[in-house]
This record gives structure tokens, C-alpha cells and sequence, in this order.
């Protein structure tokens, strides 16, 4: 892994996001919120972006899987080479916010466009509606879907890779771990500031308790959502309680210096390494949790250079 340098005062354009947020959100953050009104709150966002990345091709499909429908969009570059490889992906949201839509459609847009690749956005069931396993058995299902249509859509079912941010990264580790052994296997993992843990107290827990974006007090409102106390010791729920870190897709973990989780993100791809696993960790330590749903910071600059000089290699 690389070195390590945890947190610096925040960059100028990420206070001025934390500014932003401190005069609409409560003290507590967005725990303070309904889960109705936090939905709201993220989509507002969403129409601050820059002018979205024209890739070839936008569709939408459904699965159906396990009695449910889910809807998946797949964002084909402009590129007549068949088949490429994929990215299946997996937005944040404490798995109770988020969807296709807003900053992580621009983010899979620019991936498929930098890469070459194509990039399959996955818009799985939310809590608390639809509480675990209702997301692990979609992104399982997403999956499936990708490897049985991957020819009919020009993907190179031998070069998959899996990621996503937040929660969707905590999906994306889940999965890595269920699909072990399966052939052909993942290629590779993005894991943007994975949650893999629930509530260890590491110093990231405690420095950025109030952090922008995201507090301490948030991320156990959004395990409230989505499972039980006694779900937490679920190795589907907490990946890091897996007991094998080998054999796992090559990973990239990205992590941010002001925020709760980013200690889980070192922790995680600690065990990774320990195991065998190739591991690049990178913690941008002067930025905020979700940045890469926020194209115009400049860590989300720094980190999608790096998301292609990785995916470049293993896929």
C-alpha cells in the first residue's frame, strides 16, 4: 500500500461545500432529517453538476431476479471494438439514498469514457423500505445479469470489474467476497470510502465525528435503516468480518481524510494486503466523504486519474 497521511485542513473548494451544507442541514447532520427529506436533499444536489460526459450509448434494462424488478443503466462508450471490458457499479446513499441519477451518472459516464469500458449502473432496492439482504441479493442478481447479457452487449465477460461509493462500495466488497471462486472471475474492485464496519472506534471515528457531508451520528442512523443489531455481525453486512481476504479482485480503495469512515477504508484494505490481495489505498486527506459524486472538487480530479491507471491495469 502506499503511504499513508491522514488529514489536512480541508482544500478550499471542499469547505466551501461544507459551508454550503452547514446552513441547510440540522446540527446533528443528516440524521436530523427524514429519510424522505434527506432523498431530497441529494437529488437538489444532483442539478449542481457540471454538463454530463456524452458517451455512445445510454439504455435501460430490467432484472428480474429473486420475485423483484430492479432496473440497471449501461453506458457504452463510442467505440466499435466488441466485445470491452465492464465496470458493474454500485451507487452510495447509506443503502437507503441515491439511484441512477445525479453525481454518480456523471461519474460512470466519465469512467466509461476515460476507460474505454463499459460501465453498468445498478439501481438496487433501498432501505428502509427494503431492508438487508434486499441489496446484497440485487447486486448478486446484477451480476448474474451482467455475465448471462454481457455478450449481446459487447462485454467481455472474462474482464469485470466491480466498484462504487459508500454503501455502494461496501456492495462492492460484499460481492467480491460471495462470488470468490466463481469463473471467470472479477478482474478488479473500486472501492470509493467503503463502509466495512460497523461503529469500531478507530480515530477517524472520533476526528471527524461532525465531518461535512457525513457524521458518526449519520452513518448508525443509516445502519439503522437498513438492518438489525443482530444482522450487524453478518459478514454481508460487515465485510471486514469475513475470515479470508485471498483470492479477492485486484483493489483500488480510495479514502477521504475528513471523514468517519475513512479509518474502515485503511482497515479494509489493511486485510486485503495481509492476505495476498493486491491493494492500491490512496486517502486524499483534504477532502470530504462523497466527493466523487462532486466532479467540479479537485479530489475528484486526483481520484479518477487514479480509477484509470487502475482499471487500465487489471481490466
Amino acid at each position: 500500500m502506499t503511504e499513508v497521511s491522514l488529514q489536512t485542513p480541508l482544500a478550499a473548494d471542499s469547505q466551501a461545500v461544507a459551508v454550503a451544507l452547514a446552513a441547510v442541514l440540522p446540527a446533528e447532520g443528516l440524521s436530523g432529517f427524514s429519510i424522505a427529506d434527506v432523498r431530497t436533499a441529494i437529488d437538489q444536489m444532483g442539478v449542481q453538476l457540471p454538463e454530463l460526459p456524452q458517451v455512445g450509448e445510454v439504455s435501460e434494462h430490467s432484472v428480474h431476479a429473486n420475485e423483484v424488478t430492479f432496473t440497471v443503466r449501461v453506458y457504452r462508450p463510442d467505440v466499435d471494438a466488441r466485445p470491452i471490458p465492464a465496470l458493474l457499479y454500485f451507487h452510495g446513499g447509506g443503502w437507503a439514498t441515491g439511484g441512477l441519477d445525479g453525481g454518480v451518472d456523471y461519474l460512470c459516464r466519465d469512467i466509461a469514457l476515460r476507460n474505454n469500458i463499459v460501465v453498468v449502473s445498478v439501481d438496487y432496492r433501498l432501505a428502509p423500505e427494503n431492508k438487508f439482504p434486499a441489496a446484497v441479493n440485487d447486486a448478486v442478481a446484477a451480476l448474474s445479469w451482467v455475465r448471462e447479457n454481457g455478450p449481446a452487449l459487447g462485454i467481455d465477460v472474462n474482464r469485470l470489474a466491480v466498484g462504487g461509493d459508500s454503501a455502494g462500495a461496501n456492495l462492492s466488497a460484499v460481492l467480491t467476497h460471495l462470488d470468490r471462486g466463481a469463473i471467470p472471475a472479477l478482474k478488479s474492485q473500486v472501492l470509493f470510502y467503503p463502509g466495512t464496519e460497523y461503529a469500531i472506534a478507530r480515530p477517524s471515528w472520533f476526528d471527524n465525528e461532525h465531518a461535512p457531508v457525513l457524521t458518526t451520528s449519520d452513518v448508525l442512523w443509516f445502519f439503522d435503516m437498513y438492518t438489525t443489531s443482530e444482522e450487524r455481525s453478518d459478514p454481508r453486512v460487515c465485510p471486514s468480518l469475513n475470515q479470508s481476504f485471498a483470492d479477492l479482485p485486484e483493489a483500488l480503495v480510495i479514502t477521504a481524510g475528513h471523514d468517519p469512515l475513512r479509518d474502515d477504508g485503511i482497515n479494509y484494505a489493511s486485510l486485503l494486503e495481509r492476505d495476498g490481495t493486491f491493494v492500491n489505498h490512496i486517502n486524499i486527506r483534504d477532502t470530504i466523504h462523497g466527493f466523487m459524486t462532486m466532479p467540479n472538487l479537485s479530489s475528484y480530479g486526483t481520484a479518477i486519474d487514479l480509477v484509470t491507471a487502475h482499471l487500465g491495469a487489471t481490466i
